[in-house]
Parts: C-alpha cells; structure tokens; sequence
C-alpha cells in the first residue's frame, strides 16, 4: 500500500494504536506528530519524507531537554514502524537519525524524615499570620486523601499516571493489592502493605458513594485527578513539609532503594516497576548496595572489636 500521506498515515496508526497505548502515551504522540506536520508545512506522502527531514524537525528543537527531544524521536519512529509492518514504506526513516542520549537523571529518593513531615503536614495548611494575630494553620480538606495518596505511592512506586488512572475496583484490600494499567497497556498486580490497605479502607470509607468504575482518588467534583494537578498537590505539600525537591518520581526512586535494601531481588521490582528491562533497577541495585556496604562498616565486628 503505497501513496499514502502523511495525514492519512497518522489517522490509520491512532485507529490501529489507540487500543494498544496508554493515554499518556497517545498524548505524548499527538503532540510530536502535530509539531512535525507544522514544521514541514504541507501533507506529503509518507514514503517521500527522508532523513534530512526528520534531522531539520529534531534539529529546531535543541534548545530543549534531550529527554524531550528523544521522545519526539521515538515518536516518530513508532509511525514508522507501523508504516513499514503495513507496507506504506520501505524503510524506517527516522531510526536512521542518531537522537541525543538523555542526560542521566541523578537518583534522590526521600529519606524517612521527608516522609514522616510530609504526612505531617497533609492535614493542615502552610501556617500565616493576621496583623496583631498568632500565626495559625487551617485544616486541608483534602488531607486524608493527600495522605493515603502518599502512603500508596511510597508502598508501590507506581507511576502519576497509573495512579491518576486507578478505579475502586483496582484496589483489593481483602487480598492487599492493587491493579495498574502500565505503558503499552501491560496490567499488572502489586502487593500493598496492611498499613497502606488500612489508610486507603479509612479514605473509601469517607466516601461511601463510590461504585466500581469511580476514580479511587477523585477530585472533589468527582472526577479522575489530573496528572499534572498531583504534582502540584504533592509539590505543594512538599513545601509546607520544608522537604527539598518534592516531585512524584522520588517515591518511585524511594520505594526501590529500600525494596532492595531490605532484601528483595531486582526481578522482582522489575515486575512492580513495570520496567522491560532491568537496565533502571541495576541503577537502584547499585545505589543499594552502596548503603549495605556503608552500614556493613559500621557494624563490622572485625572492625569494631579492632581485630
């Protein structure tokens, strides 16, 4: 099938894609195809565009992160992957332009401290003070929900958006677990503590309205929390707790850590992480042994006894 353009390509590769790609996924790629149908200004046939193209697209763009430059790219190559096993092209054009590689991300995970001020400061606003008044601190609404949110992403390390995405019917509290539609649509099941189940119990509990198919932690109106409104809540709480950074992804880093640090193996938390290779876990692997080797000289009776 050939003498397809590239308008037409893209609206065969969503019919074909969209049941298999989370929604963050489909988002990221609709906004790579739109910015490259800008750049080059006409519809084109697919299998006339060349590689000088695709180094023109990604090269106006090298002022920005190279993460986000190399999400454009693999973007791009998704469609023509597609294209080729459907026969539009004849060859993958974009994987023949090198992208930059991501700057490697520094590991920070919170330490026990953040974690404990952060919970304790899920029920209450950042204080103020009136003129001539004490200083003072209301109660958050939302604090018990802020706070199961927490516990939950510190017990799992799942992704915002498997969070954001999580419905009542996907956290079994009799059988502590939970059930997360991870990238390219791969569902998987991940134990949570009975603290954690207990914390989420007391949240469902306040709602006594939900059914099945109700986002387990909505906004007030109802409706599934944003992705980009649970940064700012948990940013937002990260202040009022004084802890430095406060991002979603360091519960991720910190659940891993301390996974490992207290016995588990990297298969295992390659399943729970939902990563295809192990490549990110030998990251957490190393930075966990390191710890085991600090509090190893701490505790050497060899050394201690100076032997």
């Amino acid at each position: 099938m050939k003498n397809v353009t590239l308008s037409q390509a893209l609206e065969g590769y969503i019919l074909f894609m969209e049941p298999k790609l989370s929604t963050c996924t489909l988002r990221d790629y609709f906004n790579t195809f739109r910015k490259f149908q800008a750049y080059l200004g006409h519809d084109p046939l697919l299998d006339e565009i060349d590689v000088e193209d695709i180094a023109g697209f990604m090269g106006q763009y090298q002022h920005l992160k190279k993460k986000t430059l190399l999400n454009y790219h693999v973007g791009l190559s998704a469609l023509w992957t597609w294209a080729f096993q459907q026969e539009i092209v004849d060859k993958k054009v974009p994987q023949s332009y090198q992208p930059p590689k991501p700057d490697e991300i520094a590991i920070l995970p919170y330490s026990e401290t953040d974690i404990k001020a952060m919970l304790a400061s899920c029920q209450k606003r950042k204080p103020y003070s009136l003129s001539g008044q004490r200083e003072t601190a209301t109660d958050f609404p939302e604090g018990l929900r802020l706070k199961t949110s927490v516990l939950l992403l510190l017990d799992t390390g799942i992704r915002a958006s498997e969070f954001c995405n999580l419905k009542y019917k996907d956290i079994d509290l009799q059988n502590k677990h939970i059930i997360v539609m991870g990238k390219g649509r791969k569902e998987r099941q991940i134990p949570i503590s009975s603290r954690t189940a207990q914390a989420v119990w007391t949240y469902f509990s306040s709602k006594p309205d939900m059914t099945i198919n109700t986002p387990a932690f909505a906004t007030a109106n109802g409706t599934s929390i944003l992705r980009d409104n649970l940064l700012k809540s948990i940013y937002r709480l990260g202040e009022r707790a004084g802890v430095q950074d406060p991002t979603i992804h360091r519960f991720r880093h910190t659940f891993a850590i301390n996974f490992l640090r207290n016995g588990g193996d990297i298969y295992t938390l390659q399943w729970i992480l939902g990563h295809s290779t192990l490549d990110m876990v030998k990251r957490y692997l190393a930075i966990a042994q390191v710890d085991v080797q600090a509090a190893h000289r701490r505790a050497s009776p060899v050394l201690n006894w100076g032997l």
